[in-house]
């Protein structure tokens, strides 16, 4: 920035005259987070930097609400499904403008659509469209979106960051640049600057007042907001207690008491968040084959253990693939398999005729128990905990730690017997569907689980046309890979909300992990 504008922007900060003119106080608010996305494309980008800027700079049909199993209006104020399942017609809501001053129909939402689903966009995670057979604008205000195939899911699907409505006339202009030098949306807030890898600065949105009804304020509370890439943990938390950056949901663990404590900052946790780490099994390596030898490896891990030493106690110990308050949740699952209990491992591991050998680890017909891990680096404390509980029990491991940027191609390979991921999701649906299908082998699905009846089940669960037919299915998916052992799960991550001495305490939400959401309960303090 040049000293000219400096000048300026502090004036405008203070409220001194700018020549002879009053110029009002801008009110800026600053959020902290560790990492930027590599572009603001809803259609192709999965990552979680990516969603908190397009829920703030965009809008979708439905929105969600806290209990993260409430589909509310947005973009749509109402819709109706057909006896069949296959029909959504939405009826938007009149009188809303793009940043650039475009009026929003529904021209643009199948403009959005039809471009997630051109092959030629290389569209991401496009199964949460559903198996569109055409998307039609009846008139301005009414869209017809019509399916192959029943998608029990789509509205839950529909709040997530990927269905945000874009600007063609953008798309088109700026081609590659779309999302790099300008997102053009409907959000609360607009797409203003970007210098990749340290800030992106939102403007208001001046005449939005079409949010979903999950907040009170119908319009954003401040006239700017600069999102700051603040990596180092000590600076981040520095920031946020003397006021120079104002919110984070990036608050370390072992940082959380403190905060709690301090009554210059508010700490709030989102009161339904679904993100879950665990170690998954490639389940076709020989030394991971057998479900005797997995649930041994399930029984030696201590979940409480890690998430008291890793988490500081600000997780939950996972005895299941998914959060048990998830919608769809399977409460008949057997956990038993997937709590700690070494002493019943080192048995099974016996019976399976793995026996100790001279080194402390197991053999079994001249072969070693000893795994090969592919790792995260963010993950090496939970994964150096979880080999130490390996060994008690005989098992050794190869860790080998790999940085953000090389692990997903090692993760596509077959050279590996274990390794580490976490995930968001919405449903229990959501999980199921993402991981389980053998179609998605050897990514996601990295276990190589494959099963005819899991397959035909999500089938069924996704076009189903009840929720209750809709749970039986996906829970009967859930009971047969928990019954398999296929993954360790580790924690439920939580997720919480700081926010600095000049703001109001921000409710937390749990959508993608995005905890601002849309970003209309940020507000200064009066």
């Amino acid at each position: 920035m040049s000293r000219r504008a400096l000048t300026l922007a502090a004036a405008v900060a203070t409220g001194l005259a700018v020549g002879s003119t009053a110029v009002l106080a801008q009110t800026s608010v600053s959020i902290m987070r560790e990492i930027d996305a590599d572009r603001y494309d809803p259609h192709k980008s999965t990552s979680r930097a990516n969603a908190e800027i397009l829920f703030m700079a965009g809008d979708t049909l439905v929105a969600l609400d806290y209990d993260m199993k409430t589909v509310v209006p947005s973009l749509a104020e109402s819709w109706t499904v057909s006896e069949d399942g296959k029909t959504y017609t939405f009826k938007l809501k009149k009188g809303v403008k793009f940043c650039s001053g475009k009026d929003f129909t529904a021209a643009d939402v199948v403009a959005s659509i039809e471009r997630w689903l051109d092959p030629e966009t290389k569209g991401v995670t496009k199964n949460r469209a559903g198996d569109v057979d055409k998307v039609t604008a009846i008139d301005d205000h009414t869209v017809e979106y019509k399916l192959k195939q029943p998608y029990s899911e789509l509205l839950y699907q529909m709040t997530q960051h990927n269905h945000t409505i874009i600007n063609i006339d953008q798309v088109k202009e700026l081609g590659d640049d779309f999302g790099v030098k300008a997102f053009d949306g409907t959000g609360p807030y607009c797409f203003h600057e970007w210098e990749p890898r340290n800030q992106l600065v939102l403007k208001k949105h001046e005449g939005y007042n079409w949010g979903p009804s999950i907040y009170s304020n119908t319009e954003a509370q401040v006239d700017e907001i600069v999102w700051k890439i603040v990596p180092e943990e000590n600076n981040l938390v520095a920031a946020l207690q003397t006021g120079q950056g104002d919110v984070t949901q990036y608050i370390p663990y072992w940082a959380l008491e403190p905060m709690k404590a301090n009554p210059m900052v508010s700490v709030t946790q989102a009161e339904n968040y679904f993100w879950t780490h665990y170690v998954g099994m490639k389940i076709t390596r020989d030394l991971v084959s057998d479900v005797n030898v997995r649930t041994a490896l399930n029984l030696a891990v201590d979940q409480a253990a890690i998430a008291e030493g890793v988490f500081f106690g600000h997780a939950i110990p996972a005895k299941s693939y998914i959060a048990p308050n998830v919608l769809d949740y399977n409460a008949g699952i057997d956990e038993s398999p997937f709590g700690f209990d070494p002493e019943r491992a080192k048995a099974l591991l016996d019976e399976a005729g793995w026996k100790v050998g001279s080194d402390g680890v197991r053999e079994k017909d001249g072969t070693k128990l000893e795994l090969i891990a592919y790792s995260f680096q963010n993950w090496r404390q939970v994964m150096e905990a979880v080999q130490a509980d390996f060994r008690k029990i005989g098992v050794g491991m190869d860790l080998q730690i790999f940085d953000a940027t090389v692990i997903w191609g090692k993760l596509a390979t077959q050279e590996y017997d274990v390794y580490t991921m976490s995930y968001p999701y919405v449903s229990a649906g959501d999980a199921m569907n993402l991981y389980f299908p053998s179609g998605n082998r050897p990514t996601p699905n990295r276990m190589n689980w494959a099963s005819d009846d899991t397959d035909a089940w999500l089938l069924n669960a996704r076009g189903a046309l009840t929720d209750a037919d809709r749970k039986k299915w996906i829970g009967q998916v859930q009971k047969q890979v928990h019954d398999a052992v296929v993954w360790i799960p580790i924690i439920h991550d939580i997720l919480v909300v700081g926010a600095g001495p000049k703001m109001k305490p921000i409710k937390a939400h749990g959508i993608y992990g995005a905890g601002l959401y849309k970003g209309l309960h940020i507000e200064l303090k009066g």
